[in-house]
């Protein structure tokens, strides 16, 4: 097969797939899905070409796109790639002050904006930008403060266009280049300013191929539920990969719904983040706390079978003996099909990246048959660098290389790479991409991994997160913290030790197993400060992060912790937009704490 620009693509599957429907949206007040047809999505695509044009844009300048998930997303993204325009992704998290730097670094003069919200925070930085001329609503019930520099999508592309910009629109489509800029994605940044990472569309063609090779049970019969953010590269590349296969895109705009939306939709395949099978397998263990003597007993066995059938022969593609086929196909009907219920009952597969999952819960959910394909990539890889095989793969690892990508480590055991995947650099940063590359070409990074005989990688850390005791002792805090999220009672965690004495940690409890754990314990409490500080309470927590630590060396275990009233967030700037810690924002906004717990 060979692999085109994304736009020729597009156009191709629309002729090739006419009245089926390439995606899928839930109507807010029928409460339906309702299907745009692939002939219908191409329309689309072209009706935003022609309008850009006919705005005056020109060849590979700067478009943003600052919203939440839908379909007017990709259509808003497609149609500005089909004028060899780029596309600037902005999270609809993102603070006025985060999204004017990337509207000034970038140059934006039209911004395709989501909800009221982030049209209010766009109006106001056009107030003084000398770049932004132009914000497109793509909600209709967005209420503009001014009508002079704002429109709405349907007004914006559903115009009578003259022949003369339809003329413009084709000469571009021929003109297509794959060497053609196609997005420049801002890093969230944990550290430091954000910084615009250049992806050509080579970049994103050669992934095209590369995970087409790699995943090869999926077709135009598969559906998939896209529910994480379209302004990070790891959504994006995988809805570009599906709409390259000519997949049916189920697209959920409320991540708070997704359990119901998978029972809903049914997805055979989706991409998810450690976070969402975290959340799941404390769910599943509380149940399992409640249930009698007897459904226990069956639960456990059941999911032995099923450790034993999927775990020790299936992934190692050995022959399964007759007796085990038979327990299996018992076990199967009567637990481990409703386990797979919860994913909607027909996943084939599941991606998972951003982070490391930890290897027991791999297991666990490999036990009922959730095939979960843990892999490694960074917006600077155009996404995946390394993937889950469909046999032999380690369940700590995050896989082997994909197809055309090479690993090794370098320094410091720094993972490096090199392979078609790989940016062309930062924007408008000639000082920073210098310092990311190897004087022959491997990209540095950042992360700290190995590599076994059999060419699996491992992720131990960030280089940039090791901490190191005043002792002299390196501490890798993200091994400890994916240790201890996976008890029912932690909801987030963050450790603390750089230049310290010792290991300490600040952690946000699940309130709602708290509160339950109190009623069951007759500990009785006016709010949730009041919870926390209970001496009952802390000593639970102290006794669960103690039993979670047991396999780690005394010089990394956290000695102390303390519990906060509520949840790191975005909008305070503790968290990325990809859930990833702010190490220096947190460390900062909870010094007395932390300096408390080093005082005693």
């Amino acid at each position: 097969m060979s692999y085109k620009h994304l736009s020729i693509e597009i156009k191709n599957n629309a002729q090739k797939y006419g009245a089926k429907n390439a995606i899928r949206y839930k109507d807010a007040i029928s409460k339906k899905w309702i299907g745009i047809s692939w002939e219908s999505f191409e329309n689309q695509i072209q009706q935003v070409s022609k309008a850009l044009i006919n705005y005056g844009i020109k060849e590979q300048e700067h478009i943003a796109i600052f919203s939440q998930n839908m379909p007017e997303w990709v259509i808003s993204d497609l149609g500005i790639m089909s004028i060899r325009a780029v596309t600037v992704p902005i999270y609809a998290t993102n603070s006025k002050k985060e999204t004017e730097y990337i509207i000034n670094d970038a140059e934006i003069p039209l911004i395709f904006v989501g909800d009221q919200e982030e049209y209010n925070k766009a109006y106001e930085i056009s107030k003084t930008n000398k770049y932004l001329k132009l914000i497109v609503a793509l909600t209709p019930t967005v209420k503009f403060k001014s009508t002079d520099n704002a429109v709405y999508f349907k007004d914006f592309t559903q115009q009578n266009f003259t022949e003369a910009v339809e003329i413009e629109r084709q000469k571009r489509e021929y003109e297509l280049d794959l060497d053609d800029l196609a997005s420049i994605i801002y890093t969230s940044g944990t550290t430091g300013e954000p910084k615009g990472v250049m992806l050509d569309h080579n970049n994103f063609s050669n992934s095209l191929k590369a995970h087409a090779y790699e995943l090869v049970d999926v077709d135009d019969t598969d559906i998939s539920l896209s529910f994480l953010p379209l302004s990070h590269v790891y959504e994006r590349s995988w809805l570009f990969f599906c709409l390259h296969i000519g997949m049916e895109v189920y697209f959920n705009q409320d991540p708070k719904k997704i359990a119901d939306v998978l029972k809903e939709v049914k997805p055979t395949v989706m991409c998810t983040v450690p976070r969402i099978f975290e959340k799941i397998f404390a769910a599943i263990q509380e149940k399992r706390k409640e249930a009698s003597p007897t459904k226990m007993k069956l639960a456990s066995w059941a999911l032995g079978i099923g450790n034993t059938y999927h775990n020790k022969y299936r992934r190692f593609d050995k022959k399964i003996p007759l007796a085990l086929k038979l327990k299996f196909k018992i076990a199967d009907k009567l637990v481990l099909s409703k386990l797979r219920d919860v994913f909607g009952g027909r996943i084939k597969f599941m991606p998972s990246g951003g982070a490391p999952l930890a290897a027991d819960l791999v297991s666990f959910f490999y036990s009922f048959g959730l095939n979960i394909k843990c892999g490694y990539g960074l917006t600077e890889t155009t996404a995946t660098v390394s993937l889950f095989g469909y046999k032999n793969y380690k369940f700590n690892s995050a896989g082997k290389p994909i197809k055309g990508t090479q690993i090794k480590i370098g320094e410091n055991n720094e993972i490096l790479v090199k392979g078609p995947g790989v940016m062309r650099g930062y924007y408008k940063k000639p000082k920073a991409t210098a310092e990311v590359f190897t004087e022959d070409g491997w990209f540095k990074t950042g992360d700290a991994g190995k590599m076994d005989a059999e060419g699996n990688l491992t992720i131990t850390d960030r280089i940039k997160d090791l901490m190191k005791t005043s002792g002299g002792k390196y501490i890798a805090p993200q091994k400890l913290e994916t240790a201890l999220i996976n008890d029912s009672f932690i909801e987030q965690i963050a450790v603390i030790g750089d230049e310290q004495k010792y290991v300490t940690a600040l952690a946000v409890p699940s309130f709602e197993n708290l509160k339950k754990y109190a009623l069951e314990h007759k500990i009785t409490f006016k709010d949730i400060e009041d919870l926390i500080s209970h001496n009952q309470i802390k000593d639970m927590i102290d006794k669960r992060v103690e039993e979670l630590q047991k396999e780690f060396s005394v010089f990394e275990k956290i000695k102390k912790i303390t519990l906060l009233p509520k949840e790191f967030s975005i909008e305070a700037g503790e968290i990325t937009a990809t859930l990833k810690l702010k190490r220096k924002v947190i460390q900062k906004k909870y010094k007395q704490l932390i300096d408390k717990m080093y005082k005693e």
